[in-house]
């Protein structure tokens, strides 16, 4: 099995569960957040996991569903968070019908997740559950760091890596290892799988951050620096304070009034890159880069589908936007 070959699997199963959902306005925004598309990234991580570990699709295509269904429930509810307009081009949910609405709708979701997950083998359900639960408190858990961080001064290096950790990598890493638990792979087979997934996330969330501020934006028509224009605590951010003298530090706290946006990422860009806090988020990032790959070849899993996870992987690190 192939990445592709996974995804198109996902995409079947994501059409049959809108398909069998009521047409009661509760699930109307449910189908719409899941028509509106996506990678199917986890979900199609999880098939290819099994299969690596040589399990079958009928048993862990469900439990996928639920991790893509649990994500975008966790993207209904952040969105209505952060007020935000758009999701994958097109209204987001609070605003094409109302908070209440996105609330109660995202709610519905996360118990359709918990439905999906225990459809599967009779002896795999414990195991997934524990999984998924434990998952889903981490994500919230990561959402709360966020949030925390806005009002902040204080926040080390540390714990932003814990963020992004329980924002981005617990999914990821609890998609791989469900695919091994349903194929009866070893404790300590899911257990690696899994810690790929963990540093893979973490890499790629850095990979993301230098890219939001050095990446080739005009490849997409996105936006260059957007997490300098909204002053987020970034990596790049964090560590830049932490390299600056006194007068560089106070520079780096007035660019966050700045009012021109053109201004204000051309300054900060430059002094992040006199500081060289470009090359200690790159340098970072191929470190957990290393380990998860360290991780993934300590499996012992199918060869061929070995290599399509090192494609992947390379991929996720080389991409320039």
């Amino acid at each position: 099995m192939t990445l592709n070959e996974s995804k198109k699997e996902v995409e079947k199963g994501i059409n049959i569960f809108i398909s069998n959902l009521s047409e009661q306005e509760l699930y109307r925004p449910i189908s719409y957040i899941l028509e509106l598309g996506g990678k199917r990234l986890r979900p199609s991580l999880a098939l290819l996991s099994s299969a690596f570990f040589g399990g079958n699709v009928e048993d862990i295509l469900h439990p996928a569903l639920a991790v893509e269904v649990f994500h975008n429930f966790s993207l209904m509810h952040d969105d209505i968070m952060d007020n935000a307009p758009i999701r994958r081009g097109q209204e987001t949910v609070h605003e094409k019908w109302n908070t209440n609405s996105a609330i109660l709708s995202g709610d519905a979701m996360l118990v359709q997740a918990y439905k999906l997950v225990i459809n599967t083998e009779d002896s795999n359900i414990k195991p997934l559950n524990e999984l998924f639960s434990q998952t889903a408190i981490e994500v919230c858990e990561g959402q709360q760091f966020d949030m925390d961080f806005e009002t902040r001064d204080n926040v080390s290096i540390e714990e932003y890596i814990e963020m992004i950790t329980l924002k981005t990598s617990v999914l990821i890493a609890c998609a791989l290892k469900m695919g091994a638990i349903t194929a009866g792979a070893a404790d300590n087979e899911a257990n690696l799988i899994y810690d790929y997934g963990i540093n893979m996330g973490i890499a790629f969330q850095l990979r993301d951050d230098y890219l939001d501020a050095f990446g080739q934006m005009e490849k997409v028509g996105k936006q260059k620096g957007g997490d300098i224009l909204a002053n987020k605590k970034t990596y790049l951010a964090l560590k830049a304070i932490s390299n600056a003298n006194e007068i560089e530090r106070a520079q780096l706290i007035e660019l966050q009034k700045e009012p021109n946006p053109k201004l204000k990422v051309e300054q900060t860009l430059r002094l992040f890159t006199s500081l060289g806090v470009d090359k200690d988020i790159e340098h970072l990032s191929k470190s957990y880069f290393a380990k998860a790959l360290a991780s993934l070849r300590s499996c012992e899993g199918n060869p061929k589908i070995l290599e399509e996870f090192l494609t992947f992987s390379e991929g996720l690190m080389v991409r320039e936007y």
